[in-house]
């Protein structure tokens, strides 16, 4: 089981450790079961929130050892308490331990101002980062060696994921399902906590299972849900009207409204996505056009030519 463990600092800001930590937790109860471990980056392990409100029972992070599989989140706090000299040298041997976890492959993940704990680390020297916009420059003064980067909502560079502040720990924890875990969880996970995904086009690429999913219309989301799970049926727009008791006509107004597409053209992205996802891991062209609910292999190699300049050899060694 995949290990989350959260670095709790003194004066943690709550929503930084909260929102992730409920991603995680609903991603297990969606299937997908992660070891959630709070642990206080102080010897003392009474640790009181930049709220006022106190983490008891936090457990010493020494007690665990890391690996490529696990992820350790360190969320922002008030930034006088975790920018001072004195900080670094007070927890030293959390310092240490977070250097060896690196390198024994751990992922480190800073949300807010987060990104300044891993700074003090030394593993951010070289690489690009963010952190809260009212903190950019502040990162930069007191790190010269880093490449803060303006605008953006998640910054990764080599296993080290940095994001903007308070409610885009929540963006990258779902980045973080995507990139490493089911696409469908993910569109699931953000549906159950009522969270529209925000990303810019400065941000990395989502796959087409979590794009165009930024509204909060029950009825479409539902229509999605059946299209990315039913690809072998014809999904014909009547019997999608059916599904969400709408007329077609007003379905497909309200598609496009939603997601900016025609109900067609969103069929035409889950299709190419299906089939190059399939195709990669080794799926027979013909299998695939099947399971895409395409008629022939004509259609689809005229499909990955369309949308990818691609032809299904190129995209795997299968005949």
């Amino acid at each position: 089981m995949p290990k989350v463990l959260f670095a709790i600092a003194p004066k943690t800001h709550l929503l930084d450790l909260c929102g992730p930590a409920h991603t995680f937790y609903e991603a297990g109860e969606f299937g997908l079961p992660f070891d959630l471990v709070y642990a206080a980056i102080s010897k003392e392990k009474l640790e009181l929130s930049s709220a006022g409100l106190s983490f008891s029972k936090l457990e010493d992070f020494e007690d665990h050892e890391l690996g490529s599989e696990d992820f350790i989140f360190i969320p922002g706090a008030q930034i006088d308490s975790i920018s001072e000299e004195s900080f670094v040298t007070k927890h030293k041997d959390f310092f240490n331990w977070l250097n060896r976890q690196y390198k024994q492959g751990a992922n480190l993940c800073g949300v807010c101002t987060g990104a300044f704990i891993i700074a003090s680390s030394g593993l951010l020297n070289g690489k690009n980062c963010t952190t809260h916009w009212d903190y950019l420059e502040r990162l930069q003064r007191f790190h010269p060696l880093l490449k803060v980067l303006k605008n953006r909502l998640i910054v990764k560079d080599e296993r080290i994921y940095t994001s903007a502040g308070v409610s885009s720990g929540i963006d990258l924890s779902l980045y973080i399902l995507e990139q490493f875990y089911d696409l469908n969880l993910v569109a699931k996970v953000s549906k159950e906590m009522v969270y529209p995904l925000r990303r810019n086009e400065d941000d990395p690429q989502l796959n087409v299972f979590l794009q165009h999913r930024n509204h909060l219309d029950n009825r479409i989301h539902t229509v999605q849900d059946f299209i990315m799970n039913n690809l072998s049926q014809s999904n014909r727009g009547h019997e999608l009207a059916e599904l969400v008791n709408m007329s077609t006509r007003n379905l497909s107004r309200l598609f496009k409204q939603k997601t900016t597409l025609t109900i067609g053209q969103y069929l035409e992205k889950v299709r190419v996505e299906t089939a190059i996802s399939l195709l990669k891991d080794g799926a027979k062209v013909k299998a695939t056009a099947e399971a895409c609910g395409l008629k022939s292999t004509n259609q689809l190699r005229n499909l990955l030519k369309k949308h990818k300049g691609a032809l299904p050899s190129e995209l795997t060694s299968s005949k």
